[in-house]
């Protein structure tokens, strides 16, 4: 607590954390939407359970619960591939 005041007494800005908004499993996957408050900046990270691959994918606020639900598609529509070297099955009917 000392170094804290410390810091606020010398006119250093503490960085405000990394808020979790949101989080979901999907299949092996792990979607967590995010929120940095220093710089008003939303993400949504997804991890592989399987594999412990993982990225990030920068969106804007109205888009983050859209970009939330359907991370992959949302990353293949604004930007580089979001891809975790997983195997896709797809079922019929």
């Amino acid at each position: 607590m000392a170094d804290r005041a410390g810091g606020l007494a010398a006119g250093k800005r503490l960085s405000a954390p990394t808020r979790e908004l949101a989080q979901r499993l999907s299949g092996g996957d792990e979607v967590l939407l995010l929120w940095h408050p220093d710089s008003d900046r939303v993400d949504v990270a997804v991890r592989n359970l399987a594999t412990g691959a993982d990225c990030r994918i920068e969106v804007a606020p109205a888009d983050a619960m859209d970009a939330f639900y359907h991370p992959f598609a949302y990353a293949a529509r604004n930007g580089p591939s979001c891809r975790l070297d997983q195997e896709m099955t797809v079922l019929d009917g």
